[in-house]
């Protein structure tokens, strides 16, 4: 089988999440990697605290907390909560690791040595309140583009276009507020990204082509632009830093990289600390993954919008600058925005649901299955409460939950605590077998094409195909008449929950452990179903034991749909 890499970007350390993060990156990058491992690949997925940049800084300063310690209480807090949405790493690992700063530098060196970076004096934002030169973040003001009025001196939160904080208009100081700022000179690092745009260019004419949409236009729209020079050096005092042995004076001016030079390196770095981690007497091969591997690896990449150009045009030149064979993504999944009742999810304007309050309200499950149901693929989704009720109700309560509910609790009434025999299935057992064969290979084929929506669809319709056969058997009739046909039914059924609870589980692990966990079966060890295995409905044998286990999923009251929009607004 394929070895598999995927990466999520990294999420910013400035604070827990909104729901529009989890699903624009991680969560999509979890259900995956489920998937692929269950159908038997060698999966590694890897994602990190994205630790350096003034974000971390301005929230360090907000806490009373220097830095450091500040990033190691925010990532194990992150790390917490990604822990109950019950996403699957391999590894979580922090961009402010000794391996990513080794990494960088090394990146930095060769990119050097090839003649792709350029100490250049420029003309920088300064402030005499604050004693400082102020680095993009640290500069606010309003976008010379669409006019928003919180925009940062790096780039426009509310049009996504990439800044310097010499654009902004009005600008002010985020550290203190002072709007009394001058321009001085100073040095930094440039990438010669100018020099790299034709071997950029070839390279996404070479894969972008099977890229979604919205992550190769974005692409191609940055290379039509054309690529910039970029500075990727910053003064700050958390980062990776310039080496002295290269870069003397900066290093001792205290320069350290961008944090969207390093960031990207993260994702190797991150590979290293998981071989780094391995428990002993185990060995994890980290370059394995990621120096030349285009032959052995598939390498995914999972994102929002925002941060296609940084991946797909910024880290490939600084790949391709190296002279180095290091891997290249082979698929970008991009996502589109979820917003909050038509705005956008926004954490520093704590706007919208964050991933700690929802997963205080309901299980992990409600929001995973509900998050990829509705993803942001073709273009922007609305999440209301009155949308993930409606949802949560009809598939998870009636569809699902019911469905297992009444076929273990009547099985368990009429004939006891073990599956019961019947007799020989016939022309609707047969057509249900064909019929969930149908739905589980297009459920594959659309997980296999990370086509989210699709692939909740299709599996949405595998457990009506379960409903649509109990209407039609009726067992609460056929009891009456035909006890052996009810037995055939139910235990017909059975095997359905069976058959949900391996092919749900990308989607609601939680859930599919649980009605795995009904049936006593000795060496239930399978990972996957397929669809000529899932047509002839027997994988539950005549006799097991099984349990009726407590309510899968609560329905959503009214009571609660309220209590949901008071504590978080919407629906006004």
């Amino acid at each position: 089988m394929a070895r598999h890499l995927i990466t999520s970007a990294l999420p910013y350390i400035n604070g827990i999440k909104h729901l529009g993060n989890m699903v624009g990156s991680m969560l999509p990058a979890d259900v995956y990697s489920r998937y692929l491992r269950q159908r038997g690949h060698d999966v590694l997925y890897i994602c990190a605290t994205d630790e350096h940049g003034t974000p971390a800084e301005l929230a360090a300063k907000e806490r009373g907390l220097p830095v450091d310690e500040f990033c190691a209480q925010a990532h194990d807090a992150q790390k917490a909560v990604y822990d109950g949405f019950e996403l699957a790493f391999d590894y979580f690992g922090r961009s402010s690791s000794a391996q990513n700063a080794e990494i960088t530098q090394h990146f930095a060196r060769k990119l050097n040595e090839n003649g792709f970076i350029e100490e250049r004096a420029i003309r920088q934002v300064y402030s005499p309140t604050d004693g400082r030169f102020l680095p993009d973040r640290y500069v606010e003001g309003t976008c010379p583009y669409c006019g928003y009025d919180k925009a940062r001196g790096d780039q426009c939160e509310n049009c996504t276009r990439v800044l310097d904080p010499t654009d902004l208009i009005d600008p002010r100081s985020a550290i203190s507020g002072s709007t009394d700022l001058e321009v001085r000179e100073t040095k930094h690092l440039f990438l010669l990204q100018s020099k790299l745009q034709q071997e950029v260019e070839a390279w996404i004419d070479e894969v972008g082509d099977a890229w979604p949409q919205l992550a190769s236009s974005i692409a191609r729209k940055w290379l039509t632009e054309g690529l910039h020079d970029r500075a990727i050096t910053r003064d700050l005092d958390w980062g990776v830093p310039v080496p002295a042995d290269t870069w003397p004076e900066l290093a001792a001016e205290g320069k350290v990289f961008y944090v969207w030079f390093d960031a990207p390196i993260e994702y190797i770095a991150a590979t290293k600390e998981w071989a780094d981690a391995a428990p002993a007497g185990e060995v994890r091969d980290w370059k394995s993954w990621w120096y030349e591997a285009d032959d052995t690896v598939r390498y995914t990449e999972f994102m929002a919008k925002d941060n296609v150009p940084f991946h797909t045009v910024m880290f490939p030149a600084t790949e391709l600058g190296v002279r180095e064979p290091w891997k290249k993504v082979d698929y970008v999944k991009a996502f589109n925005w979820l917003t909050y009742y038509g705005g956008k999810f926004s954490t520093s304007q704590k706007r919208g649901v964050f991933t700690d309050a929802a997963l205080d309200v309901l299980p992990a499950d409600y929001w995973r299955y509900f998050l990829i149901a509705n993803a942001p693929e073709s273009d922007d989704s609305s999440f209301t409460w009155e949308h993930f009720t409606a949802t949560v109700n009809k598939d998870l309560a009636d569809t699902l939950g019911n469905f297992v509910n009444r076929v273990l609790s009547f099985s368990k009434k009429r004939f006891g605590d073990e599956v019961p025999a019947g007799g020989t299935p016939g022309v609707a057992e047969e057509n249900l077998g064909t019929e969930i064969a149908r739905l589980l290979a297009e459920y594959e084929e659309q997980m296999e094409a990370l086509q989210f929506r699709k692939a909740a669809a299709a599996l949405r319709a595998l457990w009506s195909a379960g409903n649509s056969y109990l209407e039609e058997k009726s067992p609460w009739l056929e009891i009456k008449t035909d006890p052996e046909a009810a037995a055939l039914t139910l235990r017909t059924a059975m095997n359905l929950i069976h058959l949900y609870a391996v092919v749900s589980e990308p989607f609601i692990p939680a859930t599919a452990k649980a009605m795995r966990g009904v049936f006593a079966l000795e060496g239930d060890t399978a990972l996957w179903v397929t669809p000529a295995e899932a047509s002839a409905l027997d994988t539950v044998p005549v006799g097991t034991s099984f349990t009726v286990p407590p309510v899968l999923f609560a329905k959503i009251t009214d009571e609660d749909l309220e209590a949901f929009r008071v504590r978080f607004g919407g629906g006004e």
